[in-house]
Formats: C-alpha cells, sequence, structure tokens
C-alpha cells in the first residue's frame, strides 16, 4: 500500500512540473520591455557548435518593437500562425510561415541570416518555439513579439 501511494505522489508531481512547464511556454513573457533572454548571442561567434549554445532571440514588447520598425527599414514580420488565423487578422506587412514550416521553409525564404526579424503567433507559445527555431537555425537577430492578442497597433485580415 505504501508503495503505491508513493508512486502516485510521484507521478503526480512530475505531471505538475510538466504542467507547469507546458503553461509557462504557452503564455510567453508579454510583458517584457525586450530585454529578457538576452542578445541573439552570435556577434563574435563563428562556430556552430558555440551559437547552439549561446544563442537566443530577445523578447520584444509591441511598443519596442514600433520603435525598432520606425527606425529600420529592413525587418521582416512573421506570423507563425496557421493560414485561417492569418485570414483572419494579422499585422501589416506579416508573411505568414507557420511554426511547424519554420525549420523547412526558412532557409530557402530567409536567406539573410542576419536580417532583423520579428515573429508572433496568437499569445506566445508558438513564436516562441519558432524563434527558438530560427535561432537554431542560425538567425542572429530574432524579437519574440508574443501574441497578437496583445498587439495594441494596427492589424489587417484578408
Amino acid at each position: 500500500m505504501k508503495r503505491f501511494s508513493l508512486l502516485t505522489l510521484v507521478a503526480t508531481l512530475l505531471l505538475a512540473a510538466v504542467l507547469a512547464a507546458v503553461l509557462a511556454g504557452c503564455g510567453g513573457n508579454q510583458g517584457s520591455s525586450g530585454n529578457g533572454s538576452g542578445s541573439a548571442g552570435t556577434n563574435g561567434s563563428t562556430g556552430a557548435d558555440s551559437a547552439s549554445k549561446k544563442a537566443s532571440y530577445q523578447k520584444a514588447s509591441p511598443q519596442k518593437a514600433q520603435q525598432m520598425m520606425a527606425e529600420s527599414t529592413d525587418f521582416i514580420i512573421l506570423d507563425v500562425r496557421t493560414e485561417s488565423e492569418y485570414l483572419e487578422k494579422h499585422l501589416i506587412g506579416a508573411t505568414l510561415l507557420p511554426v511547424d514550416e519554420v525549420a523547412s521553409r526558412a532557409p530557402g525564404e530567409l536567406p539573410d541570416k542576419d536580417q532583423l526579424i520579428f515573429v508572433y503567433c496568437r499569445s506566445g507559445g508558438r513564436s516562441a518555439s519558432a524563434a527558438q527555431t530560427l535561432v537554431g537555425l542560425g538567425y542572429t537577430n530574432v524579437y519574440d513579439l508574443g501574441g497578437i492578442n496583445s498587439w495594441p497597433y494596427e492589424t489587417t485580415s484578408g
């Protein structure tokens, strides 16, 4: 009987830890000011091994992203949601690249690995995953905007 109780306790704790990790990833860090994850991590680094260990993307608040977009003309906005979500509402100028296609399509469609790339989804989970995939592919200037649900500026549909 005690063995069953210990096993149940361990299984419950493990399940709770996994659930907490999943929920933390899905919510994103939408309140971030853009300083959260550090830089792209490849400045001064040439080895793929060191880039994959230290490379990361940055979080950018809608305000910070708007400021960066106003200061640059050379950037890409990636919507990593589904096509139907994109057609319903998306950021002006966004390109659709569903999260499950990022690894296979990004190298061909995004040839400049140093280009400024903004990534967003609905609430932040898929954009974080896509941003991490891009960094893993060697992209160095990736910003996760989180979700369109918290984007206070103009959007479009179609």
